[in-house]
């Protein structure tokens, strides 16, 4: 498979962020988003065979631990990504696959925890999302929703409703975008919406979503790459 990097850093994303993570990104992606902060991994990258990537997870956390698949877009490479995940669980690995949601996700092992992206309005990937992923979500899985204005969250909101995903996941994500030239400050003022509006928003509308901040871009240089 194509792998742009494998790094062990801190989740800084979904429920599981501040623990320790090992994360596999794969190369390539058939999205856009305006706010994307991993273009790097689009292109380029080195082809490891399966053994050579368990390997690197191994020896970066050798008694199991939290590890991450993402991207890019992790199910575009789906004949290589899902024997990993299955190895990977087998060692006893908790697994998230971080994913847009644009590619069918029923092969997915189903102890692998989903953090499943569905796009905005002002994504520059809107109506993008495969809903027939809603049935292969599980209760221990994720939706995430990248906002950047009150359009994108009023889409989030309404989204949640139509589908009454209150209770069919284990957390809905409202997460603000990030500037994508973001650098040096380690501080909100870099979020395309501010998280004080959003969770006032999120309080007056009685949304049954967790606000989630990019906690690893207010620890390390927002700008900094294998964190």
């Amino acid at each position: 498979m194509q792998i742009s990097e494998i790094y062990k850093s801190l989740q800084g994303e979904s429920t599981y962020a501040g623990l320790a993570c090992v994360f596999v990104r794969l190369t390539a992606c058939n999205l856009r988003c305006s706010w994307c902060d991993s273009e790097f991994s689009f292109y380029g990258g080195k082809k490891m065979p399966l053994q050579e990537v368990l390997g690197e997870v191994a020896r970066l956390s050798p008694s199991g631990g939290l590890v991450e698949i993402t991207g890019g877009e992790p199910m575009l490479q789906e004949r290589e990504v899902i024997p990993l995940m299955e190895q990977l669980l087998d060692a006893d690995y908790q697994v998230l696959l971080e994913t847009s949601g644009e590619r069918v996700l029923s092969r997915v092992p189903k102890q692998v925890i989903k953090i499943v992206d569905v796009k905005c309005p002002h994504s520059g990937a809107a109506d993008t999302f495969a809903i027939e992923n809603l049935k292969a979500l599980q209760r221990h899985d994720e939706l995430k929703f990248v906002l950047t204005d009150r359009t994108d969250y009023e889409f989030a909101r309404d989204f949640v409703a139509e589908h009454e995903l209150a209770g069919r996941v284990h957390a809905i994500l409202f997460s603000p975008a990030f500037e994508k030239a973001a650098s040096g400050t380690r501080d909100t003022s870099h979020c395309q919406l501010d998280p004080q509006q959003l969770a006032e928003w999120i309080l007056e509308d009685n949304v049954p979503a967790r606000l989630s901040l990019q906690i690893h871009k207010l620890i390390w240089d927002p700008a900094a790459k294998g964190v």
